[in-house]
This record gives C-alpha cells, sequence and structure tokens, in this order.
C-alpha cells in the first residue's frame, strides 16, 4: 500500500501525489490535509486532522446530543458544542429488525466519558453493531485522554454495587443498551427518554436471542426505593433518580426491594492500565499498538473508515476520516488502515464506526458553523450517537 505526501513531505517511501492539498490551519495547533492512499482496492481519499495536545488552547471532547440514547449528525453536534473540528464516534445501535416492536435506541457500543463524567458502560461482546472484533480486543476498548492531556488506548470496565440493609449484589450494566444476561444494570438522567426494552432482549453471545420475559425495575430516588414494575419502562429519568433494571436473576434480586426501602447505588469505570482520571474516552477497537498492527486484523474487506492515530508520547493525534465519494468508495480493509496510521507516524491506532457513518467536519476562520470536509457515502450526514470533538479557546 502507499499513500501520497503530506504537506510535501513523503510517507513511507512513497512520492507526492498531485491530488494532495498542503495542510491548513483550522486553529493554532490544528491542521487540516487531505491526500490519496493507494490500497488494495483501489485508491480512496483520506481526510486529516492534526491535533497538537501540547497546545494550552487545544483540547479534544466527546461529542454528544447531551443524553446517551440520542443521535443527531456530526456537523449538528460540533456546531452546538463549539467544536472547531470532529469527526465520528464509536459503533452504535443502529437497527432492531431481530426485535420487532423494540424502539431503536441509538446508543453507542462502548464506554463512554465526557468533561471528565462516565456516560455509559460496553454492552457485551456479542451484543455489538460492527464488523467482527480482533481476536484480543473487547467492547471495553476506549480512546482516552487524560487529565495529564495525555492520550492513549485503555479499556474502561464498569465496576459498581447495589446495597440495602443486609442485602448487596453487583451492578452490571451503566446506560448501555444491553445488558448482561441475568444482572442489574443502572440508568440515569444521561440515559435519555428511549425506551429501556432493548436492554433486557438478546443474549451475551447472540444479539438477536429473543427479549427476556423475566424483568424488573426499581426506581430509586433520595436513597430509596419510590417505584416499581415488571416492564422497562421509557421517558426522561429526573436528575438524582435512578432506574434500576434486572433480567433473569438480576430481576429477581430487583423484587427484593420494596416500596421505601433504602438503596445506595454505586458505579464507576475503572480504567486497566493507567491511573489517570479521563476527561474524555470513546469506544472502538485497536489496529496498531506500540507501532505493530495488532493480530487478527481483517485483510479482505474493504470500506469507508474513521480511525485515530496516537504519536509516541501521546501528544499529538491523527484523526483519519477516508471519503465515500464514489471515485473513492473502495475505502481500506483494517489491515490497510493500521498501516496507513503508522506511516503517518502513530505508534498506537483505532478504529471507529465507519461507511455511512465516517464523516468529518472543520470550521474556516471567523465562520459561524462547521464544512463537512469528506463526502459521506449515503450522500449525506448520517445521525451519530456521539463523534470526537477538536475544540480551541
Amino acid at each position: 500500500m502507499t499513500w501520497g505526501a503530506l504537506t510535501g513531505a513523503a510517507l513511507g517511501g512513497a512520492g507526492p501525489a498531485s491530488s494532495v492539498a498542503r495542510a491548513r490551519a483550522v486553529a493554532p495547533g490544528i491542521e487540516y490535509s487531505e491526500f490519496d492512499i493507494s490500497g488494495a482496492h483501489g485508491v480512496t481519499r483520506a481526510h486529516l486532522l492534526t491535533v497538537d495536545l501540547r497546545n494550552p488552547h487545544v483540547r479534544v471532547g466527546l461529542l454528544h446530543a447531551g443524553v446517551v440514547a440520542a443521535r443527531a449528525t456530526v456537523s449538528q453536534l460540533a456546531d452546538a458544542q463549539h467544536a472547531v473540528a470532529g469527526v465520528n464516534g464509536d459503533f452504535f445501535d443502529i437497527s432492531e429488525a431481530q426485535h420487532p416492536g423494540v424502539e431503536v435506541t441509538g446508543s453507542a457500543v462502548g464506554p463512554a466519558v465526557a468533561d471528565g463524567h462516565a456516560l455509559k458502560a460496553a454492552v457485551p461482546r456479542g451484543q455489538r453493531f460492527g464488523p467482527p472484533l480482533p481476536s484480543d480486543a473487547s467492547t471495553e476498548d476506549v480512546l482516552g485522554v487524560g487529565t495529564d492531556r495525555t492520550a492513549r488506548l485503555d479499556r474502561l470496565s464498569l465496576t459498581g454495587s447495589v446495597s440495602a440493609p443486609q442485602v448487596r449484589f453487583p451492578l452490571r450494566g451503566l446506560n448501555q443498551y444491553a445488558l448482561p444476561q441475568n444482572s442489574v444494570g443502572a440508568y440515569t438522567s444521561a440515559w435519555g427518554s428511549v425506551s429501556r426494552l432493548r436492554a433486557v432482549c438478546g443474549a451475551d453471545g447472540d444479539r438477536g436471542a429473543p427479549c427476556s420475559r423475566n424483568t424488573y425495575e426499581v426506581t430509586v430516588r433520595g436513597g430509596r426505593v419510590v417505584a416499581t414494575s415488571s416492564t422497562p419502562g421509557r421517558g426522561s429519568i429526573a436528575p438524582g433518580t435512578t432506574v434500576l433494571l434486572g433480567r433473569e436473576a438480576g430481576a429477581r434480586q430487583l423484587r427484593g426491594l420494596l416500596l421505601g426501602r433504602t438503596v445506595q447505588v454505586r458505579e464507576r469505570l475503572v480504567a486497566e492500565s493507567s491511573g489517570v482520571p479521563y476527561v474524555f474516552a470513546i469506544g472502538g477497537f485497536p489496529v496498531l499498538r506500540h507501532g505493530a498492527p495488532v493480530g487478527g486484523l481483517d485483510g479482505s474487506a474493504s470500506a469507508v473508515r474513521t480511525a485515530v492515530g496516537i504519536e509516541k508520547g501521546g501528544h499529538r493525534l491523527l484523526i483519519l476520516a477516508l471519503d465515500g465519494a464514489r471515485a473513492y468508495r473502495r475505502g481500506l480493509t483494517v489491515a490497510e488502515l493500521a498501516v496507513a496510521l503508522r506511516g503517518l507516524g502513530a505508534v498506537d491506532g483505532f478504529n471507529l464506526d465507519g461507511g455511512g457513518s465516517s464523516t468529518m467536519v472543520t470550521r474556516s476562520p471567523g465562520a459561524g458553523s462547521v464544512t463537512v470536509r469528506n463526502h459521506p457515502s449515503t450522500g449525506a450526514e448520517r445521525a451519530v450517537p456521539e463523534g470526537i470533538g477538536v475544540f480551541s479557546r
């Protein structure tokens, strides 16, 4: 695979491509450029944001619609949060064809952290949407930036509990569209107003398995049970209120929490490899670690893709989105994507949602709104639950 030059410098031994544009400043510490990459299935156009986290005026954050179970286009999300650039994020619950009558949540697969606050945890591996994961990948994989302004790849797992007098059991879900079998999950005001029914459908190893008929909900406010229900509910959850939803064994545990009973719910996302708190984190899966492609990457299926590379030291991000215009729609395989990120200077690489979701936007100096820089493959921007926003003070 070869790729054209970025800002006039040859990458990976390839010569300059005639279609390469020089990098243009979006804001101090943030540059945008585009160039061609030749993969096994043809030439594709790449759009690149280079983000210098060492610049004190630059930060990255989670673009989202205010709640987990809601979607908007990358342009809408970026404009609403005053980002100067952005791309789409994690894979998400996009269709419930296997569960007729069940509302599509539009919620992302993996964990999400915004402004230092955990919004959601990961769904079980068998419940995810998206291409097959590499063998050693997990739905808990994230790309994150810590309070030390350093980007890294990590995993965020949920730890939590539900406690009442003489009763204690684990919490295994937080604002996610699918709960593990036999578990209890917590839903807060960050979830949104969408029905919670999808959370009890499918099985840990089969997204299309039937919805559970053994369910129970408990609403906790002010540290006490204020309502119960035998079926998952819908509607906005007030701040300071937690809805506990259980399926199978989890439902049996919740039935023991009677009205008026004192209940304490604790939950947090725990990082596997970093002791630094995350101010931003988004789900996806690694394709490059320590300068080498991870094992088990698919090298046959080409597609339009979005990904992020991290340069050595973690202080520089390479945010890449391929073009979905007809002339470039062949895209890259995941294996080629890893090589491309390495060729651009990344030592770690992370794959995000692609296809019709792949979108990159930037704001021109003085403009009131962002502009879409690539061509979405469906002809228009797709509404997504989250993205990566780049901000400049």
